[in-house]
């Protein structure tokens, strides 16, 4: 058995990121002692490294809980999916690197647009998620969006990450972030998906786990805006759902 300190060394994975898949229930300790420590085993190793790929082939941690909750999911089965797909985007990336080269030795840009795709990797991930099942909250995106009812709302989320920012120097916790909070929910509600206290809590710490999302916040709000966001969620779960 392995502590949460022992598994993020191991895995990289970092502390919070651990005490979060457990409070949305992603990957549950094994045993909890008596001083509140949690332990691990090797099955909960293994989930984790199932996580981590699913997470490195861009899938949200509530169409992965979803995976996982599926009766027909298989670990083996998963990771020949997931081989797949790692090996596609390998080659992705080296038709991207070939490219890069051959324009800096030839000094010619190249009209080919190809190594940029992801087709063949979108249409992977797509059976993936039919096989085992997608969320609901996914099949409700997939609905508002082909009623057209997603259209400018990426843009809108935005401009209200913008508007979010003018309070990025106050306390995650102030009144003024948390109704910002409630705003954020409101808005995901009305054009995404049903956003749960458990799947905001996901996004937050997505706005500052991945790259793509903290610079595009940030862009958007100002320098620290993905920070004060994720930790202004993580304060109203908090308070919602009455953990300390």
């Amino acid at each position: 058995m392995k502590t949460v300190h022992e598994i993020g060394r191991i895995s990289g994975v970092s502390v919070r990121t651990l005490h979060h898949y457990d409070a949305i229930g992603l990957l549950k300790p094994t045993a909890v002692t008596e001083a509140g420590y949690r332990l691990y085993d090797d099955t909960a190793l293994l989930k984790l490294q199932s996580i981590l790929f699913f997470r490195e082939l861009e899938f949200p941690l509530k169409e992965i809980k979803a995976i996982f909750e599926n009766p027909n999911f298989d670990y083996v089965a998963a990771l020949k999916e997931q081989l797949k797909l790692l090996e596609l985007k390998k080659k992705r990336i080296e038709n991207l690197i070939a490219l890069a080269k051959e324009t800096i030795e030839t000094g010619v840009i190249k009209m080919d647009f190809s190594p940029f795709g992801k087709k063949e990797i979108e249409e992977l991930s797509k059976e993936a998620r039919e096989k085992w099942g997608s969320t609901a909250e996914f099949k409700e995106f997939e609905e508002k969006q082909s009623e057209g009812k997603t259209e400018n709302a990426e843009e809108k989320m935005l401009l209200l990450f913008s508007e979010i920012g003018k309070e990025r120097k106050k306390s995650p916790a102030s009144p003024e972030a948390q109704a910002a909070v409630k705003r954020l929910q409101a808005f995901i509600n009305e054009n995404f998906y049903t956003c749960t206290d458990e799947i905001l809590s996901s996004l937050g710490l997505m706005y500052t786990a991945d790259e793509r999302f903290k610079k595009n916040i940030d862009r958007f709000g100002g320098e620290g805006t993905a920070e004060f966001v994720s930790r202004a969620i993580e304060e109203y779960y908090k308070k919602r759902n009455l953990i300390g």
